[in-house]
């Protein structure tokens, strides 16, 4: 995003951190914890989070090897937590609370209840995102990125938007099966699906029709783009 002074989930969306964009969506939610973990230029953003939402303690990413290795570093402070664990990316502020609220409440409905779930929503255009693997009888089998995609691969439109809802015991175990050998040499959040599903168990992607919701922020013109949408819709006044 050409920001040299700061790290993207502080670029300002309205006067405001993307961060505590994506803090205000998820707080009304009253979730046992919060856990931001934060890496690059960690010290900027632990100063806004602790002046802004004090009581929430980021986790230190003192490496950065990818999304599954970021929500590794939260394994100590969830180690007796077992419950559902929701996962956001930081760069994601248009998400609403009642997006996320209507996840919670349908992984309550799903029988066989998902070891863990993932939004996903379709785009015309998909490029930069990871795609969504389906069987040939429309059944959630994994998510590969768009790096690591093949030709046909990269022309399917249902896209994975970052928003994963995993039982912890499971979490853990998965990200301790991943591996990094990909075209970034990263180790992946979205490889846990593979992992489960190949272990049997129950995996879901559920689909979102509101898309602009996940747009994530990585250039400038994303960040206007992102305004023009928040500006236009009733979530600034709320």
């Amino acid at each position: 995003m050409g920001l040299t002074d700061k790290p993207k989930v502080m670029a300002e969306l309205c006067g405001k951190p993307l961060i505590g964009h994506v803090l205000d969506a998820i707080i009304p939610l009253q979730p046992k914890e919060i856990l931001p973990v934060i890496g690059y230029k960690k010290e900027i953003v632990e100063q806004y989070v602790s002046e802004q939402y004090p009581g929430i303690k980021p986790v230190y990413q003192f490496e950065q090897l990818g999304t599954g290795h970021a929500v590794m570093q939260t394994a100590e402070r969830l180690s007796d937590f077992d419950g559902y664990v929701l996962i956001l990316t930081g760069d994601t502020p248009l998400i609403l609370t009642h997006t996320l609220l209507d996840l919670l409440n349908k992984a309550q409905e799903l029988s066989p209840a998902p070891i863990a779930i993932t939004v996903s929503t379709f785009l015309d255009e998909p490029k930069g995102y990871g795609r969504i693997l389906r069987s040939s009888a429309g059944d959630f089998i994994g998510i590969m990125e768009e790096k690591d995609a093949s030709d046909a691969q990269r022309l399917i439109q249902e896209i994975n938007t970052g928003m994963f809802l995993v039982q912890s015991r499971h979490l853990f175990d998965a990200l301790s099966n991943i591996s990094n050998a990909n075209v970034q040499g990263e180790y992946y959040l979205t490889d846990i699906i593979g992992y489960l599903h190949k272990q049997g168990h129950p995996v879901a992607a559920i689909p979102s029709l509101n898309s602009s919701e996940f747009m994530g922020i990585n250039t400038l013109e994303e960040l206007q783009q992102s305004e023009a949408v928040y500006s236009s819709t009733s979530k600034h006044s709320s």
